[in-house]
């Protein structure tokens, strides 16, 4: 019932965010991979609330614990369950909620759809559910390095009006987790800080634009017709919240173009692999991926829960207003970097199992 993903490398994740425990069972993860467990871990407290004055203040060490599908740290081929503890809930901040619908969130819809709703910190609807998603990305990861030294790599693009100026051939791990606001051009980044504090003080949130780079991926990823590579991934990345846009490659941009300035033409090689001359298509062609690096954007809106009045209905439909209590991003990107980095590893290694049963028997 939408809670699961993928078809060989299968998640289904689990958990309200003001509920017990959050998490993932992952299916097909293929046996005998070695895990680096702390690397798993490292990747949710990238994801973690309360990690810096620009994110919510919600106190959460969301240490991660793994149930079953490992022995000794490797992998069993069998189900791997991770789950993460709910610590610091206050439902109690959610009672006005409970009889006004936030504008532009998911309250009206999901009372609308199902009749009920687990209202406290917005239950499924919260971006806490990607906590399963980040931890299962991160064997993904491991998977995809192992497999093909592929790297995936995202940062924060753009911040409300303020956007960065990066190299994706020359960015780094290292360079995106330099600051808080996880943009590796370090001038846009202070003045990115500065935004979303001033807009935090006044009761408001902000959104921007993610943008995701996959060094060395597999060629021959994408399955035609209607699983193609991109449109697979943008299916991943628009399941997260608060997303509304996404391009890959030349994206919008490569409609003001002609044919003869955006086809990335072909050069010989000497190892007999495809190579372009340039990558107006982001990696993929066809729907396949042709070995050049992978690069997409998210577009996030700005966070629905804010402090500032505003006008909505209760669940009479009698109008009301609201200004939210709790402890909201005043922009959600900081945060949703490893979120889109899982969601793109998740499904490249989806893929890589599929084209291995398929292309890989002789």
């Amino acid at each position: 019932m939408g809670s699961s993903f993928g078809q060989l490398f299968r998640i289904s994740t689990f958990g309200e965010s003001h509920g017990g425990a959050v998490g993932v069972i992952l299916e097909g993860c293929p046996p005998r991979l070695p895990l680096d467990l702390a690397a798993i871990q490292a990747e949710l407290d990238r994801r973690r609330p309360g990690q810096s004055r620009i994110t919510t203040p919600r106190r959460e060490d969301d240490r991660v614990e793994i149930l079953s599908g490992l022995l000794d740290g490797v992998t069993l081929g069998t189900p791997i369950a991770l789950v993460v503890r709910n610590q610091d809930q206050r439902p109690q901040d959610y009672r006005e909620m409970e009889v006004a619908f936030r504008p532009s969130h998911a309250d009206a819809t999901y009372q609308a759809k199902y009749g009920i709703q687990a209202r406290s910190g917005g239950g499924r609807a919260s971006a806490r559910e990607t906590i399963g998603r980040v931890a299962a990305g991160a064997i993904a990861k491991q998977l995809l390095a192992h497999v093909a030294g592929t790297e995936v790599l995202a940062w924060v693009r753009r911040i409300h009006t303020i956007e960065a100026s990066i190299d994706p051939a020359t960015v780094s791990l290292e360079a995106v987790e330099a600051n808080i606001v996880r943009c590796p051009d370090g001038a846009s980044a202070e003045r990115m800080i500065e935004r979303i504090e001033a807009i935090g003080r006044d009761g408001d949130s902000c959104g921007g634009v993610i943008e995701c780079l996959v060094r060395r991926p597999p060629v021959g990823l994408g399955m035609p017709v209607f699983d193609k590579l991109e449109a697979d991934l943008a299916k991943a990345v628009m399941s997260l919240p608060a997303t509304k846009g996404f391009e890959i490659g030349s994206g919008f941009d490569g409609t003001l173009l002609l044919g003869s300035e955006h086809n990335d033409a072909f050069l010989p090689s000497e190892d007999g692999r495809l190579r372009t001359a340039t990558n107006n298509s982001g990696g993929i062609q066809g729907g396949i991926s042709n070995g050049e690096p992978i690069t997409l954007r998210v577009a996030f809106k700005p966070t629905a829960t804010i402090r500032k009045e505003q006008q909505t209905i209760n669940a009479a439909g009698e109008a009301t207003t609201l200004a939210a209590k709790g402890r909201h991003d005043p922009c959600v990107l900081p945060r949703a970097v490893p979120m889109v980095e899982a969601m793109v590893a998740l499904v490249l290694a989806d893929h890589l199992l599929r084209q291995q049963g398929q292309c890989s028997l002789y």
